[in-house]
């Protein structure tokens, strides 16, 4: 028996309702998170605080050693995009979650529309004085927007899933008016951020990271739809009952392991595009599949980490990822300090400075570090220190953090 949620949250017993078979559901989706956050962690490395995001779409690429050049390819299949929609979907499971628990409460709306403000408060500290790559924002913002999802039928949400997702597969071929930098623009914009950000103090970077955000705005516009879509397709797999009794799904979760899976690699082949290029169909229909892959191999992901923890032994081995998805709010700003400073002039100064292969082999050390850290920290405290924060400002009551001995002890006679 795991401890109950209305301690965190301060709050009657009568007034929450507590989800089913909590501990193993949760266990399972820290896993998951756990898993999904080295694959954020290899994109946003390699593509964003190595080099300038704008580098990747210049026509002209650096000339890359064998090795980086399989790396980079790797990390284009099979973890650009989809990491992100893996957190999508976990974020979406999150949210219907939380509204369960506080169904009976009477203040359910209230303490939503807190949780999202208090994410859309510590996303802007993240975005404006840390890393302008920040997701947070992204996330609370699109969380506002879903949130009526949560009072609506189950086939409401399904449907805006399947809308919101087809929206954003086909906006490459849709007239829809997002600017975008001119490549010239982004020629000298490379440049400028080669500079700066390899030699520039802290307040040099912080002038320069708040002038790159409207370039990095339409980034966002372009996949709002996605994380929309996605979030829906986490709320939809927890009020169906997907991973609360994920047993009565098997041939579900199968069925999208495969399609995923399948449909994800096939739409991103490097076949698939010399296809579509020779059959003389319109360039952005290479763009339009791409999207596809990237949520099909998301959900495949899903499915696969989620079959993996309940019908397999593998159980044993993915709960290395558990403690680390517990924490993964702390740690993913944790990396962002450390990256930073890793690479921006304030720190060490190593941007533009690394290869591919050399900054992945630092970032697995990081990570590496994160799950010993995560597992140090959690046999002491109930929340990460993030986590924490963000309950305590969603409830407006302090929340307990140290594990008391009492409830260890208590926790383990009623385990037995």
């Amino acid at each position: 028996m795991s401890l109950d949620t209305t301690e965190e949250a301060g709050l009657s017993t009568k007034s929450v309702v507590k989800p089913v078979n909590a501990k193993d559901r949760i266990h399972a989706i820290d896993m998951l998170r756990g898993i999904a956050l080295f694959g954020v962690l290899a994109v946003n490395l390699v593509e964003e605080f190595r080099v300038s995001l704008f580098q990747q779409f210049l026509p002209t690429q650096p000339l890359l050693s064998p090795i980086d050049s399989t790396l980079q390819n790797f990390i284009s299949i099979f973890l650009e995009m989809k990491a992100f929609a893996l957190f999508s979907i976990l974020f979406g499971v999150g949210l219907a979650i939380q509204s369960e628990r506080l169904g009976n409460s009477g203040s359910r709306l209230r303490l939503l529309m807190r949780r999202l403000l208090a994410l859309l408060a510590i996303g802007l500290v993240h975005l404006l004085l840390i890393w302008n790559g920040d997701i947070l924002t992204e996330y609370a913002l699109a969380g506002f927007v879903v949130l009526p999802l949560l009072w609506l039928p189950t086939w409401s949400t399904a449907l805006a899933a399947f809308g919101l997702l087809a929206l954003y597969i086909a906006m490459p071929a849709l007239p829809i008016p997002i600017p975008w930098p001119s490549l010239a623009m982004m020629q000298q914009h490379v440049l400028e951020a080669n500079s700066v950000y390899a030699t520039g103090s802290y307040g040099q970077i912080l002038r320069f990271s708040w002038n790159e955000l409207p370039y990095v705005l339409p980034l966002h516009e372009f996949v709002f739809s996605r994380t929309l879509g996605l979030f829906a397709v986490g709320m939809l797999a927890w009020r169906a009952g997907v991973l609360r009794s994920p047993h009565r799904h098997k041939a579900l979760l199968l069925v999208v392991i495969g399609l995923g899976l399948t449909l994800g690699l096939l739409l991103n082949s490097s076949a698939t595009i010399h296809a579509v290029t020779s059959w003389n169909m319109p360039a952005v229909t290479a763009s339009c599949l791409s999207n596809a892959a990237g949520i099909f191999m998301g959900l495949g992901y899903a499915a696969a980490v989620i079959s993996l923890v309940e019908f397999t032994s593998a159980r044993s081995v993915l709960g290395v990822f558990a403690p680390l998805g517990r924490m993964a709010f702390t740690n993913y700003l944790l990396q962002s300090v450390i990256f930073s400073w890793v690479f921006f002039g304030y720190g060490l100064g190593y941007f533009g400075r690394f290869g591919l292969a050399g900054t992945l082999l630092f970032g697995t050390v990081v990570y590496g570090s994160q799950m010993v850290f995560s597992v140090w920290w959690l046999r002491r405290y109930r929340f990460g220190p993030i986590e924490w924060l963000w309950r305590t400002l969603m409830y407006g009551v302090r929340q307990p953090m140290a594990i008391s001995h009492d409830i260890i002890r208590g926790a383990a006679r009623t385990s037995i």
